[in-house]
């Protein structure tokens, strides 16, 4: 096994986020991932303090990584929405954790700015961050009935969010 020295933070992480997908919150423990990266358990806690830092590090990471598609996206209010979708759909037990622990503030804002600069465009900056606010929510919305499997009714999904991406933009822009 290779020695704590040789396992990054970095390279916990990333294992802690894949586990996340694979096997749930249950399943992302201190064991798992030292197992995975390894080490033994008890190494891994010279580079991670706990369980709950483990688990708000994946969290950072999940929102550092959708911060970093939002800012490649073409930054239109459609393009961030389907950025954030895709990493929804991509790592949907990340996407859900980063409701339920407490990511960094400051990647938070800086994720949500991309947001409210491009909602300025649309708005102006009076309005921004209440249209903002109201894009968020819809997908956010949107994405965990749609992770859920809450659309039963049958029809296209994809189709659905398009047509509420573009009935968003017409009132935002009127």
């Amino acid at each position: 096994m290779p020695t704590p020295e040789r396992t990054s933070y970095a390279e916990i992480v990333a294992a802690g986020r894949d586990i996340l997908e694979e096997s749930g919150p249950a399943g992302l423990t201190m064991q798992s991932v030292a197992q995975r990266v390894g080490v033994r358990a008890p190494s891994l806690y010279k580079r991670v303090r706990d369980r709950d830092a483990l688990i708000g590090a994946v969290a950072a990471a999940t929102v550092d990584d959708l911060t970093g598609r939002l800012e490649a996206s073409d930054r239109s209010l459609e393009g961030l929405a389907r950025a954030y979708r895709a990493l929804a759909h991509e790592r949907p037990e990340g996407f859900r954790l980063m409701f339920a622990a407490a990511a960094p503030q400051e990647l938070l804002d800086r994720a949500g700015l991309t947001i409210v600069d491009s909602a300025a465009v649309i708005t102006g900056e009076e309005h921004a961050l209440d249209a903002a606010r109201l894009v968020t929510a819809w997908a956010t919305g949107f994405i965990h009935m749609e992770l859920a499997g809450a659309f039963r009714l049958g029809g296209d999904v994809d189709g659905a969010f398009d047509y509420g991406l573009a009935a968003l933009r017409r009132g935002l822009g009127s």
